[in-house]
């Protein structure tokens, strides 16, 4: 078996590497806009789900207000699509258990609309895992003035 010795230049060279890669990924979770999220005081899936976009890399701000629908009114979320939790970020509106992966793709491809939405709260999205509970398979729907369709599928966490 032939292996390569670990000379003193080799083993900087890899550290360097290794630090300039966990700085890269920082950096892109700092890029990251800050998402600001309503949600009523006594919901326990809504905080879930705050923390599941924290574990992806957002900040993410709490504004717990016992008028929930006042706040989709406002920010003209759909009826059809309304949820238990509302956010803002980058200039869009998040509305329900939208996965972080989706957010960002959203950020980044900056499509025409008004925002994300998943509509209800299906099991097993993020923010409603229950152990022993099979997730559903659900959509991710882009909203605007021009209508709806369905920007990603998901069962559960996982994108289809």
């Amino acid at each position: 078996m032939n292996t390569i010795p670990v000379t003193r230049r080799r083993l900087v060279v890899g550290l360097a590497a290794g630090a300039l890669l966990a700085h890269s990924r920082s950096l892109r979770a700092q890029d990251l806009p800050k998402i600001v999220v309503s949600k009523d005081p006594t919901c326990g899936c809504c905080t879930s789900w705050v923390d599941h976009l924290r574990q992806a890399g957002f900040s993410a701000d709490v504004i717990e207000t016992p008028e929930i629908n006042r706040v989709k009114v406002r920010l003209g979320v759909p009826q059809d699509l309304a949820s238990c939790h509302t956010a803002e970020i980058g200039g869009y509106i998040i509305e329900g258990h939208v996965p972080a992966d989706a957010i960002k793709r959203l950020l980044a491809e900056k499509p025409a609309g008004k925002g994300l939405a998943v509509a209800g709260m299906p099991m097993g999205s993020p923010g409603m895992e229950m152990e022993g509970m099979a997730p559903e398979t659900y959509e991710v729907v882009l909203f605007g003035p021009t209508g709806q369709k369905t920007f990603a599928r998901y069962e559960g966490a996982r994108l289809l």
